[in-house]
C-alpha cells in the first residue's frame, strides 16, 4: 500500500504558474508508473501525465508542451508543473501510483485558474 499526498494547489490568474506536488509513502519500491489525473464536476476523470519505472514520460493532448511532470527519487515525491495555465485546467488535481497489486490514490489538490 502507497498513501499519496497532494500538495500546491491554489487561485491563478490565465497564463500563471503552479507547481503540484505528489509526497508518498509506505510501498514506495513497488511503484511502476506515477500518474496525475484531474477531475471536474459532471465529468469523467482526466489522465494528464504520467512517469514510469525508467523515467519515461507521457502527456495528454491538452498539457503537451505546457506541464511537466517530473520525480525525485530521493524525496519519493512526483511533481506536476504547470505553466500557461487556462481556466479550463481548473480541476482537481489527483496523484496516483501502479504498483503490482493496484492504483492508490491521493486526496487531490484543487487548481482554479481564473482573473
Amino acid at each position: 500500500q502507497v498513501r499519496l499526498v497532494e500538495s500546491g494547489g491554489g487561485l491563478v490568474q490565465p497564463g500563471g504558474s503552479l507547481k503540484l506536488s505528489c509526497a508518498a509513502s509506505g510501498s514506495i519500491n513497488d511503484i511502476n508508473a506515477w500518474n496525475w489525473y484531474r477531475q471536474t464536476p459532471g465529468k469523467q476523470r482526466e489522465w494528464v501525465a504520467n512517469i514510469i519505472y525508467d523515467g519515461t514520460t507521457y502527456y495528454a493532448g491538452s498539457v503537451k508542451g505546457r506541464f511537466r511532470i517530473s520525480r525525485d527519487n530521493s524525496k519519493n515525491t512526483m511533481y506536476l508543473q504547470m505553466n500557461s495555465l487556462k481556466p479550463e485546467d481548473t480541476a482537481v488535481y489527483l496523484c496516483s501510483v501502479d504498483t503490482d497489486t493496484g492504483r492508490n490514490w491521493g486526496q487531490g489538490t484543487q487548481v482554479t485558474v481564473s482573473s
